[in-house]
């Protein structure tokens, strides 16, 4: 992590972003004891709103690398700088988010991550959650989970999304880090494997935050952050 880097990731969690996440959804966060003491490894969350991340990696307590979609780097003018200038400076790694053979250079950024030693984020659904409900994950979070033998932590996210029966300051936001999926018994069936070991980790969030698990993919209406690969 450059100098540069570690100085935006501190200003924005402790002074211009944390402050304000505390506030607004007295974050709770459970099952830290999961959490490897040094060293990679991938935490994925379901999505349910766009603070989901920010919140996410608040709680790690880690800077937590998520890849982003090459549109938040090549907006003209003011506000594409500064997005650019955000993003840039807290480390998110700009990528194709294109399917197909688009989703390679995803995944060899995540490889990176894992490399340098450094935690990745990822929203696995690849979109915010349209009704609340969530939906078939991408299989690129246990692609390079097997492919660099390190851990993938399931994390569910409750709070987060949008209810008019209750406003803002009753809500209150909780994250729960569940121990590592297992996936010795995937690993010797091919994408097959694959795509049950992402099912899985789906429905072992699905289990914790009480939502309808739907098994298709959902539809990406407005642009996040974060990529499914």
């Amino acid at each position: 992590m450059s100098l540069w880097t570690a100085f935006c990731y501190r200003l924005c969690r402790y002074v211009l972003i944390g402050p304000v996440l505390w506030l607004i959804g007295r974050p709770e966060v459970k099952g830290r004891e999961h959490l490897p003491p040094r060293g990679p490894y991938i935490v994925a969350a379901n999505h349910l709103a766009v603070l989901d991340s920010f919140y996410l990696t608040r709680a790690l307590r880690r800077q937590v690398f998520f890849l982003a979609k090459s549109d938040y780097f090549d907006r003209p003018g003011p506000l594409g700088l500064a997005q650019r200038w955000f993003f840039r400076g807290v480390g998110q790694i700009r990528v194709d988010r294109r399917g197909g053979p688009g989703s390679t250079p995803a995944l060899t950024a995540a490889a990176g991550i894992i490399e340098r030693g450094g935690v990745w984020g990822i929203h696995p659904e690849g979109t915010r959650s349209p009704d609340g409900r969530l939906y078939r994950g991408h299989t690129g979070v246990v692609r390079v989970a097997m492919a660099t033998g390190v851990p993938v932590l399931p994390v569910a996210i409750t709070g987060t999304g949008p209810d008019p029966a209750r406003p803002w300051w009753r809500r209150r936001v909780v994250l729960e880090i569940l121990p590592p999926l297992d996936l010795t018994a995937y690993r010797t069936s091919g994408s097959h494997g694959t795509r049950r070991a992402t099912d899985t980790l789906m429905r072992t969030i699905a289990a914790r935050t009480g939502q309808q698990y739907v098994d298709r993919y959902a539809n990406r209406r407005r642009p996040d952050h974060d990529l499914a690969a």
